[in-house]
Protein backbone atom coordinates (compact mmCIF):
# COMPACT_ATOMS: atom_id res chain seq x y z
CA UNK A 1 0.00 0.00 0.00
CA UNK A 2 1.64 3.12 -0.82
CA UNK A 3 0.57 6.82 0.10
CA UNK A 4 0.20 7.60 -3.62
CA UNK A 5 -2.81 5.38 -3.80
CA UNK A 6 -4.25 6.69 -0.56
CA UNK A 7 -3.90 10.21 -2.22
CA UNK A 8 -5.86 8.98 -5.46
CA UNK A 9 -8.64 6.80 -3.70
CA UNK A 10 -9.27 9.90 -1.14
CA UNK A 11 -9.28 12.21 -4.33
CA UNK A 12 -11.68 10.31 -6.34
CA UNK A 13 -13.94 9.65 -3.44
CA UNK A 14 -14.19 13.33 -2.72
CA UNK A 15 -14.48 13.88 -5.87
CA UNK A 16 -16.84 11.17 -6.92
CA UNK A 17 -15.28 11.32 -10.48
CA UNK A 18 -12.23 9.94 -11.86
CA UNK A 19 -11.55 13.18 -14.56
CA UNK A 20 -12.15 15.57 -12.02
CA UNK A 21 -9.64 14.30 -9.29
CA UNK A 22 -7.17 13.29 -12.30
CA UNK A 23 -7.20 16.97 -13.21
CA UNK A 24 -7.27 18.10 -9.22
CA UNK A 25 -4.02 16.38 -8.69
CA UNK A 26 -2.13 17.21 -12.61
CA UNK A 27 -1.97 13.45 -13.61
CA UNK A 28 -3.55 11.18 -15.65
CA UNK A 29 -6.80 9.78 -15.76
CA UNK A 30 -5.90 5.87 -16.11
CA UNK A 31 -2.64 6.65 -13.63
CA UNK A 32 -5.55 7.21 -11.26
CA UNK A 33 -7.64 4.14 -12.03
CA UNK A 34 -5.22 1.90 -12.45
CA UNK A 35 -3.74 2.58 -8.75
CA UNK A 36 -6.66 2.59 -7.35
CA UNK A 37 -7.10 -1.22 -8.86
CA UNK A 38 -4.31 -2.07 -7.27
CA UNK A 39 -4.96 -0.83 -3.93
CA UNK A 40 -8.15 -3.14 -4.18
CA UNK A 41 -6.54 -5.61 -5.37
CA UNK A 42 -4.52 -5.95 -2.30
CA UNK A 43 -6.74 -5.29 0.33
CA UNK A 44 -9.45 -7.79 -0.83
CA UNK A 45 -12.20 -5.13 -1.43
CA UNK A 46 -14.20 -2.84 -3.76
CA UNK A 47 -13.59 0.58 -2.62
CA UNK A 48 -15.47 2.06 -5.86
CA UNK A 49 -18.65 1.42 -7.48
CA UNK A 50 -18.18 2.50 -10.84
CA UNK A 51 -20.58 3.37 -13.54
CA UNK A 52 -20.37 5.72 -16.76
CA UNK A 53 -22.67 8.08 -14.96
CA UNK A 54 -21.36 8.15 -11.51
CA UNK A 55 -18.70 6.68 -9.02
CA UNK A 56 -20.19 5.43 -5.62
CA UNK A 57 -18.27 4.70 -2.57
CA UNK A 58 -19.14 0.75 -1.33
CA UNK A 59 -19.64 -0.28 2.18
CA UNK A 60 -16.41 -1.36 2.09
CA UNK A 61 -15.07 2.03 0.41
CA UNK A 62 -17.03 4.39 3.18
CA UNK A 63 -15.23 2.19 5.60
CA UNK A 64 -12.24 2.93 4.73
CA UNK A 65 -12.25 6.48 3.83
CA UNK A 66 -11.84 8.18 7.02
CA UNK A 67 -8.60 5.48 7.73
CA UNK A 68 -6.96 6.90 4.26
CA UNK A 69 -7.52 10.29 5.04
CA UNK A 70 -6.42 9.70 8.95
CA UNK A 71 -2.89 8.25 6.86
CA UNK A 72 -2.63 10.80 5.01
CA UNK A 73 -3.07 13.63 7.54
CA UNK A 74 -0.68 12.03 9.63
CA UNK A 75 1.70 11.44 6.82
CA UNK A 76 1.69 15.32 6.51
CA UNK A 77 2.02 15.86 10.01
CA UNK A 78 4.83 14.22 9.87
CA UNK A 79 6.37 16.36 7.28
CA UNK A 80 5.55 19.33 8.92
CA UNK A 81 7.61 18.25 11.65
CA UNK A 82 10.53 17.61 9.23
CA UNK A 83 10.42 20.87 7.61
CA UNK A 84 10.28 22.43 10.81
CA UNK A 85 13.00 21.03 12.33
CA UNK A 86 14.89 21.83 8.85
CA UNK A 87 14.05 25.71 9.51
CA UNK A 88 14.89 25.81 12.95
CA UNK A 89 18.42 24.19 11.79
CA UNK A 90 18.84 27.11 9.45
CA UNK A 91 17.34 29.83 10.82
CA UNK A 92 19.32 32.95 11.89
CA UNK A 93 18.12 35.35 14.73
CA UNK A 94 19.67 39.19 14.72
CA UNK A 95 19.90 40.91 17.96
CA UNK A 96 21.16 43.69 17.89
CA UNK A 97 23.74 44.82 21.20
CA UNK A 98 24.87 47.72 22.81
CA UNK A 99 28.36 48.31 24.84
CA UNK A 100 28.14 47.76 28.50
CA UNK A 101 25.91 44.38 28.78
CA UNK A 102 28.72 42.49 30.52
CA UNK A 103 27.45 38.52 31.89
CA UNK A 104 23.72 39.37 31.05
CA UNK A 105 24.15 38.85 27.13
CA UNK A 106 26.25 35.71 28.02
CA UNK A 107 23.51 34.56 30.39
CA UNK A 108 21.15 35.15 27.86
CA UNK A 109 22.77 33.51 24.71
CA UNK A 110 23.33 30.33 26.95
CA UNK A 111 19.65 30.43 27.84
CA UNK A 112 18.84 30.53 24.12
CA UNK A 113 21.48 28.09 23.87
CA UNK A 114 19.73 25.40 25.85
CA UNK A 115 16.31 26.50 23.91
CA UNK A 116 17.17 25.64 20.58
CA UNK A 117 20.91 24.69 19.86
CA UNK A 118 20.62 24.54 16.56
CA UNK A 119 19.11 28.41 16.19
CA UNK A 120 22.45 30.85 14.96
CA UNK A 121 22.75 34.34 16.53
CA UNK A 122 24.03 36.97 14.95
CA UNK A 123 24.95 39.95 16.86
CA UNK A 124 25.07 43.07 15.46
CA UNK A 125 26.75 46.20 17.21
CA UNK A 126 25.68 49.80 15.98
CA UNK A 127 24.53 53.32 17.38
CA UNK A 128 21.21 53.22 19.27
CA UNK A 129 19.42 54.91 16.56
CA UNK A 130 20.73 52.79 13.73
CA UNK A 131 19.72 49.71 15.63
CA UNK A 132 16.23 51.16 16.48
CA UNK A 133 15.82 51.83 13.18
CA UNK A 134 16.88 48.26 11.62
CA UNK A 135 14.28 47.02 13.66
CA UNK A 136 11.82 49.00 12.49
CA UNK A 137 12.53 47.55 8.65
CA UNK A 138 12.87 44.51 9.52
CA UNK A 139 16.98 44.01 9.50
CA UNK A 140 16.85 43.25 12.89
CA UNK A 141 14.37 40.81 14.83
CA UNK A 142 15.44 42.78 18.08
CA UNK A 143 17.77 45.14 19.86
CA UNK A 144 18.49 45.40 23.52
CA UNK A 145 17.95 49.48 24.54
CA UNK A 146 19.39 51.37 27.89
CA UNK A 147 16.55 53.94 27.53
CA UNK A 148 13.27 55.26 29.25
CA UNK A 149 11.45 56.96 26.27
CA UNK A 150 7.98 56.32 25.98
CA UNK A 151 6.92 53.59 23.02
CA UNK A 152 4.78 55.89 21.52
CA UNK A 153 8.07 57.68 20.75
CA UNK A 154 9.41 54.77 18.59
CA UNK A 155 6.29 54.15 16.02
CA UNK A 156 6.33 50.59 15.16
CA UNK A 157 8.33 49.17 18.07
CA UNK A 158 8.01 47.79 21.61
CA UNK A 159 9.63 48.19 24.52
CA UNK A 160 9.94 44.88 26.94
CA UNK A 161 11.82 45.84 30.13
CA UNK A 162 14.08 43.59 31.14
CA UNK A 163 16.19 44.63 34.37
CA UNK A 164 17.75 47.52 35.67
CA UNK A 165 21.51 47.81 35.76
CA UNK A 166 23.38 49.59 38.50
CA UNK A 167 25.92 52.56 37.26
CA UNK A 168 29.42 52.36 39.31
CA UNK A 169 31.93 54.46 39.43
CA UNK A 170 35.79 54.53 37.68
CA UNK A 171 37.99 56.60 39.21
CA UNK A 172 42.14 56.66 39.33
CA UNK A 173 43.07 53.18 42.06
CA UNK A 174 45.60 55.60 43.06
CA UNK A 175 43.39 58.32 43.88
CA UNK A 176 41.88 58.56 48.02
CA UNK A 177 38.35 58.36 47.41
CA UNK A 178 39.40 54.32 45.17
CA UNK A 179 40.24 53.60 49.25
CA UNK A 180 36.48 52.96 50.39
CA UNK A 181 34.09 51.00 49.73
CA UNK A 182 31.94 53.27 48.19
CA UNK A 183 32.14 56.17 47.18
CA UNK A 184 30.25 60.01 47.28
CA UNK A 185 28.86 61.47 44.26
CA UNK A 186 29.30 64.92 45.69
CA UNK A 187 32.95 64.17 46.26
CA UNK A 188 33.72 62.82 42.86
CA UNK A 189 31.92 65.29 41.12
CA UNK A 190 34.35 67.85 41.81
CA UNK A 191 36.98 65.53 39.18
CA UNK A 192 36.49 66.05 35.83
CA UNK A 193 34.15 63.94 34.22
CA UNK A 194 34.67 62.30 31.14
CA UNK A 195 30.97 61.22 28.91
CA UNK A 196 30.00 60.69 25.89
CA UNK A 197 28.32 63.69 23.84
CA UNK A 198 25.25 64.34 24.94
CA UNK A 199 23.96 63.57 20.99
CA UNK A 200 25.05 59.88 21.78
CA UNK A 201 23.55 59.25 24.70
CA UNK A 202 21.23 61.39 26.02
CA UNK A 203 19.79 59.35 28.67
CA UNK A 204 22.33 58.07 30.46
CA UNK A 205 24.12 61.84 30.05
CA UNK A 206 21.13 63.47 31.76
CA UNK A 207 20.73 60.63 34.22
CA UNK A 208 24.74 61.01 35.71
CA UNK A 209 24.76 65.19 35.77
CA UNK A 210 21.05 65.11 37.26
CA UNK A 211 22.41 62.73 39.91
CA UNK A 212 25.05 65.17 40.54
CA UNK A 213 22.72 68.45 40.49
CA UNK A 214 20.19 66.42 43.20
CA UNK A 215 23.32 66.13 45.22
CA UNK A 216 23.81 69.50 45.16
CA UNK A 217 26.90 69.39 42.95
CA UNK A 218 27.94 71.25 39.47
CA UNK A 219 29.82 67.97 37.67
CA UNK A 220 33.48 69.31 36.56
CA UNK A 221 33.26 69.08 32.90
CA UNK A 222 36.19 66.72 31.66
CA UNK A 223 36.99 66.00 27.62
CA UNK A 224 34.57 63.99 25.91
CA UNK A 225 34.61 60.34 26.14
CA UNK A 226 35.50 58.47 22.53
CA UNK A 227 35.13 54.90 23.67
CA UNK A 228 35.41 53.12 27.17
CA UNK A 229 38.36 51.66 26.52
CA UNK A 230 40.33 54.59 25.80
CA UNK A 231 38.76 56.65 28.48
CA UNK A 232 39.77 53.72 30.79
CA UNK A 233 42.92 53.94 30.07
CA UNK A 234 43.46 57.84 30.32
CA UNK A 235 41.86 57.84 34.00
CA UNK A 236 44.86 54.99 34.69
CA UNK A 237 47.42 56.58 33.23
CA UNK A 238 46.10 60.77 33.25
CA UNK A 239 45.22 63.56 35.59
CA UNK A 240 42.58 62.18 38.33
CA UNK A 241 39.35 62.61 36.56
CA UNK A 242 36.27 59.58 36.38
CA UNK A 243 33.38 58.56 34.38
CA UNK A 244 30.89 55.71 35.05
CA UNK A 245 30.79 52.34 33.56
CA UNK A 246 27.65 49.72 33.98
CA UNK A 247 28.52 47.03 37.03
CA UNK A 248 27.80 44.17 34.70
CA UNK A 249 30.31 45.60 32.50
CA UNK A 250 32.60 46.83 34.93
CA UNK A 251 32.53 43.15 36.98
CA UNK A 252 34.61 41.61 33.53
CA UNK A 253 37.05 44.11 33.67
CA UNK A 254 40.51 43.57 34.65
CA UNK A 255 42.76 46.46 35.14
CA UNK A 256 44.97 47.76 38.59
CA UNK A 257 44.91 51.00 37.40
CA UNK A 258 41.23 51.66 37.79
CA UNK A 259 39.10 51.15 40.49
CA UNK A 260 35.04 50.61 40.22
CA UNK A 261 33.10 51.23 43.17
CA UNK A 262 29.49 51.92 43.94
CA UNK A 263 27.60 54.94 44.67
CA UNK A 264 27.51 55.85 48.39
CA UNK A 265 23.47 56.42 49.16
CA UNK A 266 21.88 57.73 48.58
CA UNK A 267 23.14 57.69 44.90
CA UNK A 268 21.39 55.12 43.35
CA UNK A 269 22.22 55.52 39.38
CA UNK A 270 20.62 53.05 37.34
CA UNK A 271 19.39 52.75 33.83
CA UNK A 272 16.30 50.28 32.50
CA UNK A 273 17.33 47.40 29.69
CA UNK A 274 14.81 47.22 27.28
CA UNK A 275 14.34 44.50 24.55
CA UNK A 276 13.06 46.26 21.07
CA UNK A 277 10.78 44.19 18.77
CA UNK A 278 8.20 45.07 16.39
CA UNK A 279 4.84 46.16 17.53
CA UNK A 280 3.30 42.73 15.59
CA UNK A 281 3.11 39.12 16.72
CA UNK A 282 6.51 37.32 17.32
CA UNK A 283 7.56 34.38 15.29
CA UNK A 284 9.10 31.84 16.95
CA UNK A 285 12.72 32.58 17.06
CA UNK A 286 11.74 35.54 18.67
CA UNK A 287 9.77 33.67 21.33
CA UNK A 288 12.72 31.85 22.29
CA UNK A 289 14.40 34.98 22.53
CA UNK A 290 12.19 36.37 25.33
CA UNK A 291 11.58 33.03 26.71
CA UNK A 292 15.53 33.01 27.02
CA UNK A 293 15.22 36.40 28.68
CA UNK A 294 12.63 35.78 31.07
CA UNK A 295 15.13 32.87 32.34
CA UNK A 296 18.00 34.93 32.70
CA UNK A 297 15.66 37.42 34.59
CA UNK A 298 14.60 34.71 36.92
CA UNK A 299 17.79 33.81 38.00
CA UNK A 300 19.28 37.33 38.42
Amino acid sequence: MELRQLEYFVAVARDRHFGRAAERLHIGQPAISQQIRRLERELGAELLDRSPRHVRLTTAGACFLPEAEAVLAAAARAQAVIAEHAAQRTATLRIGTSAGLGAHLDLILDELAALAPDLVVDLVSAPTRARVEQVVAGELDATFLRDRSDPAELPGVQLIPLWADPLVAALPARHPLAQNETVPLEDIAKLPLRLTHRRNNPVLVDLVVGACHAAGVEPLPGPNSVNMADTLTTIGTGRPSWTVVYASHAARLRTARVAFLPFRAPAELSLTTFLVTRAETPDEQLCLLLKACREHDHES
